[in-house]
């Protein structure tokens, strides 16, 4: 058996064909063996190649041909290109890339503030995507993608790759199961940001274009700190750990409470340095489900989610799952075959653990679903509402007061200036369509 060859072909045929596709799904192979010879192969156009564009674009070139390139720093693109084996097409402008008819299928890698616009132009173009987490800057942004992608009939897969890790996956089924009785309590810990500044403005590089890197976001003199890996700690472009690791272990915090959040009680020490990094120093927030769970956020701890029911508790991290009720599997075990909070699952691919190895399933999860046309595992609502929690501790923290949310209506309950957060204005130019 060999990987499944992703043809353009088989990617425009019509429903019929696809159903029987799925079908047959299951006895195809899994991700670690070597491809067939490269026909009619579906082509990728990766947008963001610094690190983490260049792992996922690695691991979905096992199913397609990497065709297109784009980045608006020229350094990255060049040495995207080399990697990718010097073939493919490179692009300043992503929006020339999405043009091609050879792009079937988009990787989005790029800092936060680009995601939403970016993938709905990809959906808007015809494409599959799977892009990088957090999946949107706002929660307006959100609403917009679910409208999007929901009346297109594109696959999008959102990289909240602990979902494929095996360790996180097994701890939200114990406690979707009742492995620790009635869930109570959740604690998500992550490790404090960055604290940086003042910065110095400093001429824009010559291969840098600095102006199509700040998109919808005001345009500011040009502070390398800005770009690049540290744009995570400024809120024009980011929302700190709160939604960079808040997007992996909030998401498994909530795929587990199986619930949405109604009131949120965010608190947080915001820096005051002028060209500083101005994501919080200390940050925590307390968070009530409407089914009566309590989300607790903390910045300080032992990285990782503890899971704390009236019959017992699980801590799980990147480390592994740990606690009585994950001894007792040994006597009482709970196969794949029996999990239930997602059902279309490839169960010829192995159990895996670690960034790169559920990458492996998480990447070979969409393109299952770019063949078969099922939801995938990390789909557009989850994602929206997961990294939507993550906005709403921010939002608190900021403010630097309670809220309260009514998750049907998406809205603060009578409160008018809470409810302007939920959106950002665009740079002229750079409106979402």
């Amino acid at each position: 058996m060999t990987i499944p060859q992703f043809s353009r072909r088989n990617f425009l045929s019509t429903s019929a064909a696809l159903a029987g596709a799925a079908a047959a799904w299951p006895m195809m192979a899994t991700a670690d063996q070597k491809p067939r010879a490269k026909v009619e192969r579906l082509g990728i156009g990766s947008i963001g190649l610094r690190y983490q564009g260049s792992v996922i674009t690695e691991q979905a070139r096992k199913y397609a041909d990497v065709v297109a390139i784009s980045d608006v720093d020229r350094h990255v693109r060049e040495q995207a290109r080399a990697s990718f084996g010097s073939t493919p097409r490179i692009f300043e402008d992503y929006q020339e890339m999405l043009s091609r008819k050879d792009v079937d299928v988009v990787m989005i890698a790029t800092p936060d503030h680009w995601h939403t616009k970016m993938l709905v132009d990809a959906v808007r173009a015809g494409k599959d995507v799977y892009c990088e987490k957090p999946l949107t800057l706002t929660i307006d942004e959100g609403k917009v993608l679910r409208n999007v992608v929901g009346n297109s009939d594109r696959v999008v897969q959102v990289g909240t790759w602990q979902r494929h890790d095996h360790n996180f996956r097994l701890a939200v089924e114990m406690v979707r199961q009742g492995r620790i009785g009635k869930l109570q309590t959740v604690t998500c810990t992550t490790s404090k940001n960055p604290t940086g500044g003042p910065f110095s403005e400093m001429p824009v590089p010559e291969h840098f274009n600095w102006d199509l890197w700040q998109g919808p976001t005001p345009d500011v003199p040009y502070i390398p700190q800005r770009s690049h890996y540290t744009f995570r700690w400024w809120y024009e472009y980011s929302g700190g750990k709160m939604t960079d690791w808040g997007a992996h272990h909030i998401d498994i915090a909530q795929w587990a409470i199986d619930s949405l959040p109604v009131n949120i009680a965010g608190k947080a020490t915001l820096p005051t340095v002028e060209n500083g990094y101005n994501v919080a120093i200390d940050f925590a927030a307390d968070i009530d489900y409407a089914n009566g769970v309590k989300l607790i956020i903390s910045d300080e701890g032992r990285d990782g989610i503890l899971f704390e029911g009236d019959k017992g508790r699980i801590f799980v991290n990147r480390g592994g799952a740990y606690g009585a009720p994950v001894d007792e599997l040994k006597s009482n075990p709970l196969p794949r075959e029996s999990f239930t909070v997602y059902d279309n699952d490839n169960l010829t691919r192995p159990e895996r653990s670690g960034k790169i190895d559920a990458i492996v399933n998480h990447m070979g999860n969409f393109f299952d679903c770019v063949e078969s046309r099922k939801k995938p595992i990390s789909d557009i609502e989850s994602q929206h509402r997961s990294v939507s929690t993550c906005h709403l501790a921010n939002i608190s923290m900021r403010l630097g007061r309670p809220l309260q949310w009514d998750p049907q209506l998406e809205e603060f309950v009578n409160d008018s200036e809470a409810n302007t957060w939920l959106k950002r204005d665009y740079r002229a130019g750079f409106e979402i369509g």
